[in-house]
């Protein structure tokens, strides 16, 4: 049997606590009220009569089903699709049919059937979540969850949609609802609200702000309280087309997110399944703005992992795309600690991670930087690379340092037998400094031995002339 939502916030619902298995949402519920009636259609109904009828057909669909139990009541379930069809079909297919009346109770409608209390994340969950081999929890109610969102996407996105009558219902407390429902554990709900919360930031000049300081707030929240929430790659890849349509020079508002917030983002363990989204979000801000190119490429170094080569790999990758767009003058403030770090990459034991550096070399226009600045960075790199040509486990990286190696030949052939001599060198004086270590041990070993013995023959002496 369906049932009217109750008319109390729903902020004031206490969250479903969590059951062993599989999470399941408030939406799956429902409440005692009236059942769904059979009303004629709308092309059937006069036009004086359309509107009235529009706004039953829409309270009618504020009625709510149990999708969790056995006994469902499928013909309800199946009169509330076909109505919320009906109602995507008739805004989509005709003109002048918003009207004032139609705000409020679509926006009441939208918040009946998807606002709602999640049960609390774990990071205990999230960190054994494996996206490869793990099914998400889909919610039961989706089926009308579906249809509800696609109505509300066509109601705004009609020609007869007016923001300034709409702004009145459309309001902070109706877009933090929605900002909310991000912590859907269904993927499929997430894609939809991240196209709602779009077209909110686009249609509502007034709301923009609001929406980029609670996403900054979630992010914060995760980053440093270790709150999750599932929607954190929703919300970067709505930020990716915000960055991009930032005006010049970047307010520093923009600014304090990129340094304070984006790239700490890199260093919870959950990356992973945001990095995507996130090295977008990393390349949208330092193409628009060359001067944030230092601070992001330092920043990311600061944060560079030691053991984890998995988000190694990862933050080569996103750091190729920073040089795929950096500036030549950007490019020279950051040579010496850029190649530091890419020296030991190709010098890790981790075939994956020193693979993945030695590619930058296959890169044309990183390779036209290296060798404009050939004099600074071939110092930095050759220690690394000839030990890996000599010794290194795995053939494929042996064959990649060749590549690179001759790419420094021929770039200047003077340059690199000064750095084969001197290398050479080097490792003859550190031969000669552990000779002369190994040496010094022995002698202190003797000394000890010998201070050993005196100090036996002391005590015995002592002891016959005591007796």
């Amino acid at each position: 049997m369906g049932s009217l939502p109750p008319t109390s916030d729903p902020f004031t619902k206490k969250s479903a606590k969590k059951v062993k298995g599989k999470r399941v949402s408030a939406s799956s519920f429902s409440v005692l009220g009236p059942e769904f009636q059979i009303l004629p259609a709308l092309k059937d109904t006069p036009a004086a009569e359309r509107n009235d009828l529009f706004l039953r057909k829409l309270q009618q669909c504020g009625i709510m089903f149990d999708f969790t139990t056995t006994d469902l009541d499928s013909k309800g379930i199946e009169q509330k699709r076909q109505t919320l069809n009906e109602l995507i079909e008739y805004i989509t297919s005709n003109s002048n049919v918003i009207f004032e009346a139609a705000y409020p109770e679509t926006i009441r409608m939208l918040q009946c059937n998807v606002v709602r209390y999640f049960p609390p994340n774990q990071d205990d969950d999230k960190e054994d979540f494996d996206q490869d081999e793990d099914e998400p929890n889909y919610d039961p109610a989706w089926p009308h969850l579906q249809l509800v969102y696609e109505y509300f996407l066509r109601f705004m996105e009609s020609a007869d949609f007016q923001p300034s009558m709409c702004k009145k219902y459309c309001d902070q407390k109706f877009v933090l609802q929605i900002m909310t429902l991000f912590n859907s554990e269904d993927p499929r709900e997430r894609d939809l609200l991240k196209t709602l919360l779009h077209r909110i930031y686009g249609k509502f000049l007034g709301l923009r702000s609001f929406i980029r300081k609670h996403i900054n707030f979630i992010f914060l929240r995760y980053i440093f309280e270790g709150v999750v929430c599932n929607g954190i790659a929703e919300f970067l890849e709505i930020l990716g087309s915000i960055i991009n349509g930032f005006a010049v020079p970047l307010k520093q508002e923009h600014r304090h997110f990129l340094l304070k917030v984006l790239i700490p983002l890199h260093k919870p363990r959950g990356v992973a399944a945001y990095h995507a989204q996130l090295a977008y979000c990393m390349v949208q801000f330092v193409e628009k703005d060359p001067s944030l190119t230092e601070a992001a490429v330092l920043g990311l170094l600061k944060l560079w992992p030691r053991t984890n080569s998995a988000k190694e790999v990862m933050l080569l990758g996103e750091m190729e795309e920073i040089l795929d767009i950096i500036e030549p003058a950007q490019f020279k403030k950051v040579i010496s600690p850029l190649f530091k770090m890419l020296a030991r990459s190709v010098a890790s034991p981790q075939f994956q991670v020193a693979e993945r550096a030695l590619y930058y070399w296959n890169n044309e226009y990183i390779m036209s930087l290296i060798e404009e600045h050939h004099r600074i960075i071939m110092p930095v790199m050759f220690p690394a690379l000839y030990i890996i040509s000599k010794d290194h486990w795995n053939q494929t990286i042996v064959a990649l340092v060749y590549n690179v190696l001759k790419t420094f030949m021929e770039m200047n052939n003077l340059l690199f037998d000064e750095l084969t001599l001197s290398y050479k060198a080097e490792r003859q004086r550190e031969r000669r400094r552990d000779t002369q270590r190994e040496e010094a041990w022995k002698r202190i070993q003797k000394l000890a031995i010998k201070a050993s013995n005196f100090s036996g023959t002391a005590s015995g002496v002592s002891g016959s002339d005591t007796g």
